[in-house]
Protein backbone atom coordinates (compact mmCIF):
# COMPACT_ATOMS: atom_id res chain seq x y z
CA UNK A 1 0.00 0.00 0.00
CA UNK A 2 2.70 2.57 0.92
CA UNK A 3 3.93 2.09 -2.57
CA UNK A 4 1.37 2.31 -4.63
CA UNK A 5 -0.18 5.24 -2.39
CA UNK A 6 3.66 7.14 -3.11
CA UNK A 7 3.12 6.26 -6.80
CA UNK A 8 -0.29 8.02 -6.73
CA UNK A 9 0.80 11.02 -4.68
CA UNK A 10 3.39 11.77 -7.17
CA UNK A 11 1.32 10.93 -10.47
CA UNK A 12 -2.11 12.35 -9.74
CA UNK A 13 -3.22 10.88 -13.17
CA UNK A 14 -3.84 7.43 -11.66
CA UNK A 15 -6.38 8.89 -9.52
CA UNK A 16 -8.71 8.28 -12.73
CA UNK A 17 -7.80 4.50 -11.99
CA UNK A 18 -10.72 2.78 -10.13
CA UNK A 19 -7.94 0.41 -8.29
CA UNK A 20 -6.24 3.85 -7.05
CA UNK A 21 -9.92 5.16 -6.07
CA UNK A 22 -10.50 1.79 -4.28
CA UNK A 23 -6.87 1.40 -2.89
CA UNK A 24 -7.59 5.07 -1.11
CA UNK A 25 -11.23 4.24 0.15
CA UNK A 26 -9.59 1.02 1.66
CA UNK A 27 -7.07 2.77 4.05
CA UNK A 28 -9.49 5.83 4.98
CA UNK A 29 -11.68 2.76 6.09
CA UNK A 30 -9.31 0.76 7.82
CA UNK A 31 -8.61 3.97 9.84
CA UNK A 32 -12.20 4.49 10.67
CA UNK A 33 -12.36 1.39 12.15
CA UNK A 34 -8.79 1.79 14.16
CA UNK A 35 -6.63 -0.43 11.72
CA UNK A 36 -4.03 2.00 10.60
CA UNK A 37 -3.19 4.90 12.29
CA UNK A 38 -1.74 8.40 11.31
CA UNK A 39 1.21 8.18 13.86
CA UNK A 40 2.32 4.72 15.59
CA UNK A 41 2.92 4.47 19.25
CA UNK A 42 6.49 3.38 20.52
CA UNK A 43 6.84 -0.53 20.92
CA UNK A 44 8.66 -0.06 24.55
CA UNK A 45 8.14 2.65 27.37
CA UNK A 46 9.59 5.79 26.35
CA UNK A 47 10.38 5.56 22.82
CA UNK A 48 9.73 7.43 19.43
CA UNK A 49 6.36 8.09 17.79
CA UNK A 50 6.13 6.98 14.18
CA UNK A 51 4.37 8.96 11.74
CA UNK A 52 3.00 7.37 8.88
CA UNK A 53 2.89 10.02 6.12
CA UNK A 54 1.87 7.67 3.36
CA UNK A 55 -1.22 7.73 5.69
CA UNK A 56 -1.53 10.97 5.32
CA UNK A 57 -0.95 11.07 2.32
CA UNK A 58 -3.82 8.97 1.29
CA UNK A 59 -6.05 10.87 3.40
CA UNK A 60 -5.46 14.27 1.52
CA UNK A 61 -5.80 12.07 -1.86
CA UNK A 62 -9.46 11.03 -0.31
CA UNK A 63 -10.34 14.81 -0.23
CA UNK A 64 -8.92 15.03 -4.22
CA UNK A 65 -10.42 11.84 -5.11
CA UNK A 66 -14.24 12.83 -3.40
CA UNK A 67 -17.34 15.08 -4.79
CA UNK A 68 -18.97 17.30 -2.57
CA UNK A 69 -22.71 16.05 -1.48
CA UNK A 70 -25.30 16.92 0.31
CA UNK A 71 -26.58 14.49 3.83
CA UNK A 72 -29.30 14.86 5.19
CA UNK A 73 -29.59 14.30 9.00
CA UNK A 74 -32.97 14.88 11.09
CA UNK A 75 -33.37 18.85 10.69
CA UNK A 76 -29.57 18.87 10.13
CA UNK A 77 -28.26 19.61 6.50
CA UNK A 78 -24.57 19.22 5.32
CA UNK A 79 -22.65 19.88 2.30
CA UNK A 80 -19.11 18.49 2.68
CA UNK A 81 -16.94 15.51 0.27
CA UNK A 82 -16.25 13.25 3.77
CA UNK A 83 -19.79 11.67 5.25
CA UNK A 84 -19.93 11.50 9.70
CA UNK A 85 -19.24 7.98 11.03
CA UNK A 86 -22.61 5.47 11.74
CA UNK A 87 -22.34 2.29 13.92
CA UNK A 88 -21.67 3.36 16.95
CA UNK A 89 -24.08 1.24 18.79
CA UNK A 90 -21.92 -1.26 17.44
CA UNK A 91 -18.74 0.27 18.26
CA UNK A 92 -19.67 0.70 21.95
CA UNK A 93 -19.00 4.43 22.07
CA UNK A 94 -21.45 6.73 23.24
CA UNK A 95 -21.96 10.17 21.71
CA UNK A 96 -24.72 12.80 22.94
CA UNK A 97 -25.92 15.05 20.21
CA UNK A 98 -24.99 17.19 18.19
CA UNK A 99 -21.46 15.36 18.89
CA UNK A 100 -19.99 14.69 15.17
CA UNK A 101 -17.51 12.18 13.96
CA UNK A 102 -16.28 12.45 10.62
CA UNK A 103 -15.59 8.92 8.89
CA UNK A 104 -12.07 7.78 9.29
CA UNK A 105 -11.43 8.91 12.89
CA UNK A 106 -11.85 5.81 15.33
CA UNK A 107 -13.22 5.88 18.67
CA UNK A 108 -12.57 2.90 20.37
CA UNK A 109 -15.24 0.84 22.96
CA UNK A 110 -15.89 2.98 25.80
CA UNK A 111 -15.41 6.48 24.65
CA UNK A 112 -18.11 9.25 25.24
CA UNK A 113 -18.56 12.14 22.45
CA UNK A 114 -20.68 14.91 24.31
CA UNK A 115 -21.72 17.54 22.17
CA UNK A 116 -17.95 17.97 20.20
CA UNK A 117 -16.29 17.60 16.74
CA UNK A 118 -13.82 14.86 16.00
CA UNK A 119 -11.96 15.27 12.42
CA UNK A 120 -10.82 12.28 9.66
CA UNK A 121 -7.72 10.21 10.77
CA UNK A 122 -7.92 11.44 14.19
CA UNK A 123 -7.82 8.02 16.79
CA UNK A 124 -9.36 8.39 20.30
CA UNK A 125 -8.45 5.39 22.38
CA UNK A 126 -10.37 3.61 24.97
CA UNK A 127 -12.34 5.21 27.48
CA UNK A 128 -11.41 8.66 26.38
CA UNK A 129 -14.38 11.69 27.29
CA UNK A 130 -14.70 14.13 24.68
CA UNK A 131 -16.26 17.12 26.53
CA UNK A 132 -19.00 19.21 25.38
CA UNK A 133 -17.88 21.58 22.92
CA UNK A 134 -14.27 20.08 22.81
CA UNK A 135 -12.48 19.27 19.53
CA UNK A 136 -10.10 16.63 18.21
CA UNK A 137 -8.28 18.08 15.14
CA UNK A 138 -7.33 15.91 11.72
CA UNK A 139 -4.88 13.19 13.04
CA UNK A 140 -4.76 13.99 16.14
CA UNK A 141 -3.63 11.02 18.56
CA UNK A 142 -5.56 10.66 22.11
CA UNK A 143 -4.63 7.99 24.39
CA UNK A 144 -6.86 5.78 26.87
CA UNK A 145 -8.67 7.01 29.77
CA UNK A 146 -8.01 11.06 28.56
CA UNK A 147 -10.11 13.90 29.94
CA UNK A 148 -10.73 16.62 27.38
CA UNK A 149 -12.28 18.90 29.36
CA UNK A 150 -14.71 21.17 27.86
CA UNK A 151 -14.20 23.54 25.46
CA UNK A 152 -9.98 22.09 24.77
CA UNK A 153 -8.65 22.81 21.68
CA UNK A 154 -6.64 20.09 19.96
CA UNK A 155 -4.98 21.23 16.74
CA UNK A 156 -5.29 19.34 13.35
CA UNK A 157 -2.07 18.41 11.50
CA UNK A 158 -2.45 17.35 8.06
CA UNK A 159 -0.03 18.81 5.67
CA UNK A 160 2.47 18.91 5.46
CA UNK A 161 2.51 15.16 5.34
CA UNK A 162 5.41 14.53 7.02
CA UNK A 163 4.50 16.63 10.35
CA UNK A 164 3.58 15.13 13.68
CA UNK A 165 0.32 15.24 14.87
CA UNK A 166 -1.18 16.27 18.24
CA UNK A 167 -0.36 13.50 20.68
CA UNK A 168 -2.38 13.10 24.13
CA UNK A 169 -1.03 9.91 26.10
CA UNK A 170 -2.72 7.76 28.29
CA UNK A 171 -4.38 8.83 31.07
CA UNK A 172 -3.89 13.10 30.50
CA UNK A 173 -6.52 15.47 32.13
CA UNK A 174 -6.34 18.67 30.02
CA UNK A 175 -8.63 21.10 31.86
CA UNK A 176 -11.03 24.04 30.53
CA UNK A 177 -10.15 25.66 27.65
CA UNK A 178 -6.61 24.48 27.10
CA UNK A 179 -5.33 24.54 23.48
CA UNK A 180 -2.80 21.66 22.57
CA UNK A 181 -1.60 22.70 18.69
CA UNK A 182 1.00 22.56 16.27
CA UNK A 183 2.18 18.78 16.96
CA UNK A 184 2.15 19.03 20.45
CA UNK A 185 3.06 15.90 22.75
CA UNK A 186 1.49 15.48 26.35
CA UNK A 187 2.98 12.61 28.38
CA UNK A 188 0.94 9.96 29.91
CA UNK A 189 -0.86 11.12 33.01
CA UNK A 190 -0.08 14.75 33.06
CA UNK A 191 -2.60 17.20 33.94
CA UNK A 192 -3.24 21.14 32.34
CA UNK A 193 -4.75 23.44 34.43
CA UNK A 194 -7.52 25.24 32.41
CA UNK A 195 -6.05 27.50 29.79
CA UNK A 196 -2.60 26.02 29.12
CA UNK A 197 -1.48 26.49 25.51
CA UNK A 198 1.08 24.20 24.28
CA UNK A 199 1.96 24.76 20.51
CA UNK A 200 4.86 22.94 18.88
CA UNK A 201 7.50 25.94 19.76
CA UNK A 202 5.89 26.87 23.33
CA UNK A 203 8.31 26.70 25.72
CA UNK A 204 7.40 24.57 28.75
CA UNK A 205 9.32 25.09 32.45
CA UNK A 206 9.70 23.10 35.20
CA UNK A 207 10.40 25.41 38.07
CA UNK A 208 9.68 22.38 40.90
CA UNK A 209 13.52 21.92 41.10
CA UNK A 210 16.54 24.26 42.27
CA UNK A 211 16.71 25.50 38.56
CA UNK A 212 14.40 25.84 35.74
CA UNK A 213 14.19 23.08 33.15
CA UNK A 214 13.17 23.68 29.91
CA UNK A 215 10.78 21.97 27.06
CA UNK A 216 9.36 23.14 23.56
CA UNK A 217 6.14 22.03 22.65
CA UNK A 218 6.27 18.61 25.35
CA UNK A 219 4.85 17.85 28.73
CA UNK A 220 6.25 14.92 30.42
CA UNK A 221 4.45 12.65 32.19
CA UNK A 222 2.78 12.86 35.50
CA UNK A 223 3.39 16.46 35.32
CA UNK A 224 1.01 19.30 36.26
CA UNK A 225 0.64 22.60 34.58
CA UNK A 226 -0.49 25.75 34.91
CA UNK A 227 -0.37 29.24 32.15
CA UNK A 228 2.73 31.21 33.25
CA UNK A 229 4.65 34.04 31.02
CA UNK A 230 8.01 35.27 30.88
CA UNK A 231 10.20 37.94 30.00
CA UNK A 232 11.56 39.15 27.02
CA UNK A 233 13.04 41.39 25.58
CA UNK A 234 12.29 43.34 22.10
CA UNK A 235 13.35 46.33 20.14
CA UNK A 236 9.99 48.49 21.79
CA UNK A 237 11.00 47.16 25.06
CA UNK A 238 10.45 44.41 27.32
CA UNK A 239 7.32 42.54 27.33
CA UNK A 240 5.44 39.04 29.08
CA UNK A 241 4.88 36.60 26.60
CA UNK A 242 2.88 33.46 27.25
CA UNK A 243 4.59 29.73 28.53
CA UNK A 244 3.50 26.76 30.56
CA UNK A 245 5.01 26.21 34.01
CA UNK A 246 5.38 22.92 35.76
CA UNK A 247 4.41 23.26 39.23
CA UNK A 248 4.26 19.62 40.58
CA UNK A 249 3.78 16.28 39.67
CA UNK A 250 0.87 13.87 40.01
CA UNK A 251 0.80 11.69 42.52
CA UNK A 252 0.21 7.85 40.92
CA UNK A 253 -1.98 7.16 44.22
CA UNK A 254 -4.60 9.80 43.42
CA UNK A 255 -6.93 10.86 40.43
CA UNK A 256 -6.27 13.47 38.05
CA UNK A 257 -8.52 16.07 39.71
CA UNK A 258 -6.75 15.50 42.97
CA UNK A 259 -3.26 15.87 41.59
CA UNK A 260 -4.37 19.33 40.40
CA UNK A 261 -5.72 20.59 43.53
CA UNK A 262 -2.64 19.42 45.66
CA UNK A 263 -0.34 20.96 43.08
CA UNK A 264 -2.30 24.23 43.12
CA UNK A 265 -2.59 24.23 46.62
CA UNK A 266 1.07 23.53 47.78
CA UNK A 267 2.23 26.45 45.17
CA UNK A 268 -0.61 28.77 46.47
CA UNK A 269 -2.12 29.06 42.42
CA UNK A 270 -5.76 29.27 41.73
CA UNK A 271 -6.89 28.73 38.08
Amino acid sequence: MIEQIEQIWSNRDLLKQPESLQLIKDIVNQLDRGELRVATPPATEGGDWTVNEWVKKAILLFFVSQQMKVDEVGIFSFHDKIPLKTDFADAKVRVVPPAVARYGSYQAPGVILMPSYVNIGAYVDERTMVDTWATVGSCAQIGKDVHLSGGVGIGGVLEPPQAAPVIVEDGAFIGSRCIVVEGAHIGKRAVLGAGVTITGSSKIIDVTGDAPVEYKGYVPANSVVIPGSYAKQFPAGEYHVPCAIIIGQRKESTDLKTSLNDALRENNVTV
